[in-house]
């Protein structure tokens, strides 16, 4: 399960959506303060049956909980919530709260990495400036990961090479448009090529750009549909012409660049 925001589902549909993707071979679960389902994810997660220790879980810090204490408190609430004595991977969720709350933020992510709480840091909806900012401040501990809105029509190039250039990972989220482009018939062309269906297509695009991919789905059949890429090329001119779709489409409501 991954790629969530407000109205992320909760209670026993989300529980039932872990289930589903732990069943099809999925082990990572990505899911946030902000989406009110981490209880959840944690029952589903128990209810799996599967060792803690194969299960990748990520969760971020919400604006309204920056700062250096209330994210080492927030962080802890998380655990509970998670019923985990660690995470994977804790994300500043966005940089909205400003320079300062940033910087404290990060600043408690490391000192939860030092306490054993948590194994990885990262960033979250970070543009270049905020991430340049980040790297002034010298970090002890680099972020491994920026999760941000990547996908064809919204490709963020200049953002994913700063990233490449400093060895973070880029995390897509939404990457499936949040259905809105699932229709779109450059798209719908290329599916029909390779006998795929077009968010088949739009996570392989992720993977070939070596992306980590957050597709979401409340529905078992593509949820399972959505493992099944790993048996498939996009040419090299499919690529491109996917590669060449951007027209700053964003489906979160809200443009990260424009956080000071």
């Amino acid at each position: 399960m991954g790629g969530g925001y407000a109205g992320a589902p909760k209670g026993e549909t989300a529980q039932n959506i872990v289930l589903w993707a732990l069943e099809s071979g999925y082990r990572h679960i990505d899911t946030a303060a902000r989406y009110a389902n981490e209880e959840d994810i944690g029952i589903g997660i128990i209810k799996s049956g599967i060792p803690r220790d194969q299960i990748f879980i990520t969760t971020k810090i919400w604006d309204q909980d920056q700062g250096y204490e209330s994210t080492l408190m927030a962080a802890e609430t998380s655990l509970s919530k998670l019923q985990t004595s660690y995470l994977d991977l804790l994300l500043i969720h966005s940089p909205r709260p400003g320079s300062q709350k940033r910087i404290e933020s990060y600043r408690a992510l490391q000192e939860l990495v030092k306490r054993g709480k948590v194994k990885n840091i990262g960033v979250s909806n970070y543009c270049i400036k905020h991430l340049k900012e980040l790297m002034d401040t010298n970090p002890e501990i680099m972020p491994v990961v920026n999760q941000l809105e990547v996908h064809p029509w919204n490709n963020r190039k200049e953002i994913i090479s700063y990233c490449k250039e400093h060895k973070i990972l880029v995390e897509a989220s939404s990457p499936l448009t949040r259905g809105k482009k699932l229709n779109d018939h450059i798209l719908v062309n290329i599916a029909e090529k390779y006998n795929r269906s077009t968010a088949q297509i739009l996570i392989r695009w992720c993977l070939q750009n070596n992306f980590a991919v957050l597709p979401k789905s409340t529905n078992k059949m593509h949820i399972i549909d959505n493992t099944n890429v790993y048996d498939f090329v996009i040419e090299d001119e499919d690529m491109n012409i996917l590669d060449n779709l951007d027209e700053h489409f964003i489906t979160g409501g809200w443009d990260p660049v424009t956080a000071d």
